[in-house]
């Protein structure tokens, strides 16, 4: 049933909690809050989460003391009881030794090693509110991990669908939490087709990447950490290595709504998209000015997280990168890994080939002029590499 207007009902951990709206990301259409969604039913596009938001939402200063973990945005977050592992508030580490203005937000030290905890927890504690039981999602493995674990936490099944050729750490991880592991002969797109092809025999709620509405908000609570740990002041880049994208897209719609409670001016960083040569739908659609990106063909990368030859999101990323003068590049599996270990030599944090992504990009955009070398510049490390080391055997 659509509804323009329908709130979830407040609940009673003992905090302020927000009323929120579901609205197509593309065409506008309205959708009840109060029962699971997934995509639009017209356009079968994300849906967006809604906040009535104004100065006296939130003051910033009333995070002061509070704990730190992502949930210390409470009032701008889904109206639930959080199934929470303690994700969030991840370090923000200054690299000068990879450069005076390079700064660094280690997602590995998470829960389950990655920023996938984030969108995962927000996802697992709605999808739990709303009633429901069996939770499933297809992964290149960072995803199917945080799945299993918050559905663990929450009592709730998990099923999680993985390429065959996945990292050994993230099946064994997801078997050990308790998750049904089922490995496909193919890629992520393959492994959510046959989620689709069974969520209704099996009863499943598909926690698929922007399929649901609330991973997004989970994702978005990097762009809240780096504006308060940066002293509510934003960088002037900010490099994101880019498979589903659900975090590009949640900075994007952080950034808007501390400007809606005037936390943040209008300014925004450049919003940069890092893919692998081998699948890089982003960087192609940007390149050739479409809004929408084709599916990657025969997508092939050891970076199983930038492994996603088609996003149902594309064109919230491609808008928000334009909009921003940011850019999409790829680079090569051999850059990401050899940036891999100077990252890590350089900082002491053992980055996923996603992160090296990052860092071989800045190179080449600092190289090329594309940013300034007094550019304050913040690259993402998504992942751990320890759930990689056949990536670095390799």
């Amino acid at each position: 049933m659509r509804s323009k207007t329908a709130p979830i009902p407040t609940c009673s951990d003992g905090m302020p909690m927000p009323e929120v709206a579901l609205t197509c990301w593309l065409c506008g259409e309205g959708y009840d809050a109060g029962v699971l969604q997934t995509l639009c039913e017209d356009c079968h596009r994300p849906l967006r989460v809604n906040y009535d938001l104004s100065p006296s939402t939130l003051d910033r200063a009333d995070l002061a003391g509070r704990e730190e973990n992502m949930w210390r945005y409470r009032e701008v977050l889904p109206p639930c009881e959080p199934i929470t592992l303690g994700e969030g508030f991840t370090p923000l580490r200054h690299a000068p030794r990879l450069g005076s203005n390079i700064w660094v937000k280690d997602e590995s030290v998470n829960p389950t090693g990655s920023f996938k905890a984030r969108g995962m927890s927000a996802a697992v504690s709605m999808a739990k509110k709303l009633g429901a039981r069996r939770l499933a999602a297809p992964s290149a493995g960072n995803a199917a991990g945080a799945l299993a674990a918050y559905a663990a936490a929450a009592d709730l099944e998990a099923f999680v669908f993985m390429p065959q050729d996945t990292p050994q750490a993230f099946i064994t991880e997801c078997r050990v939490l308790g998750a049904q592991v089922e490995l496909v002969d193919g890629l992520i797109t393959d492994c959510g087709a046959l989620v689709r092809e069974r969520t209704q025999e099996m009863g499943w709620f598909d926690l698929s990447t922007l399929k649901e509405p609330y991973r997004v908000e989970g994702k978005k609570t990097m762009g809240y950490e780096l504006a308060e740990q940066l002293n509510w002041s934003l960088p002037n880049a900010i490099i994101y290595p880019t498979g589903g994208g659900t975090g590009l897209v949640g900075m994007g719609k952080a950034f808007d709504e501390m400007e809606e409670m005037g936390w943040i001016g209008s300014d925004r960083p450049k919003m940069i998209s890092v893919q692998a040569e081998g699948c890089q739908p982003i960087v192609t659609a940007f390149k050739n000015g479409e809004r929408f990106a084709d599916e990657h063909k025969n997508a092939s990368t050891s970076a199983s997280g930038l492994r996603v030859p088609k996003a149902v999101g594309d064109f919230i990323m491609l808008d928000l990168i334009r909009v921003t003068g940011g850019t999409a590049l790829a680079v090569s599996d051999h850059d990401m890994i050899s940036s891999c270990y100077e990252l890590g030599a350089a900082t002491g944090i053992f980055p996923a080939p996603e992160g090296g992504a990052a860092w071989a990009a800045a190179k080449q955009l600092l190289s090329e002029g594309s940013i300034k070398q007094t550019d304050q510049v913040v690259l993402f490390c998504t992942g751990s590499g320890l759930k990689y080391l056949e990536a670095f055997d390799a």
